[in-house]
């Protein structure tokens, strides 16, 4: 092969390649739902190493949110009511690398967290 061939050919092919492969990074699809009759303000999710969230939430609407979990640690949620009282809800603990579904429900009286993680390869 030429110089040039061998330049272009390469790249394209290993591109290729690895996505046949199936390249894969490992996400947490999470989803907030508001159930809890009110507005929510100031809604935050910290993570192992980050933190994600929205200003407000709307009675009845969801937030999603996807992101990679590097290091392992509790999550915690907190928010703000319209009477403006701040509230915090511990959540459960994630390993780095964890991948699956994490739905967090605030409800009139409680946070409910629900995961449902696949196995590590």
């Amino acid at each position: 092969m030429s110089r040039l061939t061998t330049r272009i050919f390469l790249p394209a092919a290993s591109a290729i390649l690895a996505g046949a492969l199936g390249c894969h990074s490992a996400m947490v699809e999470a989803t907030i739902q508001n159930h809890s009759g009110a507005t929510l303000n100031l809604v935050e999710v910290d993570y192992p190493s980050a933190s994600f969230g929205t200003q407000n939430l709307s009675d009845g609407a969801d937030f999603h949110y996807r992101f990679k979990v590097l290091g392992s640690g509790p999550l915690k949620l907190t928010y703000t009511d319209t009477a403006r009282h701040d509230h915090s809800s511990a959540g459960p603990t994630l390993e780095e690398g964890a991948e699956g579904l994490l739905t967090i429900t605030v409800d009139p009286a409680n946070v409910r967290w629900q995961t449902t993680f696949k196995q590590k390869r």
